[in-house]
């Protein structure tokens, strides 16, 4: 088995717990763009969970549309929070603003960053896996 596989996986459990324990055990409200990554990230915790079990080296074909489009959203949602001239831009209307943030350790380490970080690394595994395949 690659680790790069490996590896992809449990960066993908450990976001997807670490969301559901900051929902659920710290009781943040997730905004729209929250939503929408845990969307994107939740069903990498399966798929690479099952490509890990069976050493699915071409997984990474159904993984880098998930990650990509996740380190997408994620950065732009970390923009939101981070440069105050993109909040004129923001598209939560009700409920939690996408602009807030629960947690700023740092100074710059908010739970969008935690996930663009996640999908980053989930990325460059499937871009080194791809090329061993």
């Amino acid at each position: 088995m690659k680790k790069s596989l490996l590896f992809s996986w449990i960066v993908a459990l450990v976001a997807t717990l670490g969301s559901l324990a900051f929902s659920e055990l710290l009781h943040f409200i997730p905004c729209t763009f929250c939503w929408y990554q845990r969307i994107l990230m939740y069903p990498l915790t399966i798929l690479l969970g099952i490509a890990v079990y069976q050493n699915d080296q071409l997984i990474y074909k159904y993984v880098l549309p998930f990650s990509i489009i996740g380190m997408a959203l994620s950065g732009y949602h970390y923009a939101l929070q981070k440069i105050p001239a993109l909040k004129a831009f923001e598209t939560c209307t009700s409920g939690v603003p996408c602009s807030g943030q629960y947690i700023n350790w740092l100074g710059f380490i908010t739970i969008p960053f935690l996930a663009f970080i996640g999908f980053t690394l989930i990325t460059l595994m499937m871009f080194l896996l791809r090329k061993d395949a």
